[in-house]
């Protein structure tokens, strides 16, 4: 499991299409966001931990396509489908390896591109908490869309399709976080709604992810 999850790093890192275009789709929206608005920077504040939580979202669908196509075009799935590791591992593998080339980047960032939208400053501790615990729901979700969409051609449409509606909720409660820090309303109960869709995505969609492979590869 460690060697696979390696070798996704470093073929995401020579691929050049992970973080670096990630993080430079993230700072577009941070920096577009306060030009649209127009001189009104009273408003900033207001939107910022919703700015931020959606731009970090839209960053993750990027590379979802990316998490099992490769392996499928040059036929390492299907060996990877006979290795001793069961599909369900090599989900969890997959949706590991984007979180940190994808999802970790993007939650170090966020606080650091909060300032170009005037986040208040209890802000930045929530907005990286709230990312921190967040972003692997977002990876292992984003695992489970691409692995339905596997082998289709022009996939990317369709897996984001399929994916925004399941990311919802964890944009609902990650904003929330974020935003409850700030005017001190306390954020544990939205926080603590949000480990919990992390933890029962972890906990169910690899083997979910493992069942549509199984179907994909037949």
């Amino acid at each position: 499991m460690i060697q696979i999850l390696i070798r996704d790093l470093k073929v995401a890192i020579r691929a050049g299409g992970g973080f670096g275009l990630a993080l430079a789709f993230f700072l577009i929206v941070v920096v577009m966001v306060p030009f649209s608005l127009g001189p009104d920077t009273a408003v900033l504040p207001r939107i910022a931990a919703g700015v931020l939580w959606l731009g970090a979202l839209l960053a993750c669908l990027l590379s979802l396509d990316r998490i099992f196509a490769n392996d499928w075009d040059d036929g390492t799935l299907e060996l990877l489908a006979t290795a001793p590791l069961p599909l369900e591992g090599l989900v969890a593998i997959k949706a590991l390896s984007h979180w940190i080339v994808t999802g970790l980047p993007l939650t170090v960032a966020a606080p650091f591109l909060g300032f170009f939208l005037n986040l208040p400053g209890p802000g930045y501790m929530w907005m990286f908490v709230s990312l921190l615990v967040g972003t692997p729901a977002l990876s292992i979700i984003g695992a489970f869309g691409a692995a339905l969409t596997v082998g289709l051609k022009r996939g990317g449409l369709l897996l984001s399709l399929l994916v925004l509606p399941l990311y919802i909720p964890t944009l609902i409660f990650g904003a929330d976080v974020v935003r409850r820090g700030i005017e001190d309303l306390g954020p544990n109960t939205p926080l603590t709604l949000l480990f919990a869709i992390t933890a029962g995505a972890w906990a169910l969609l690899p083997f979910a992810g493992a069942a549509v492979l199984r179907v994909n590869l037949r």
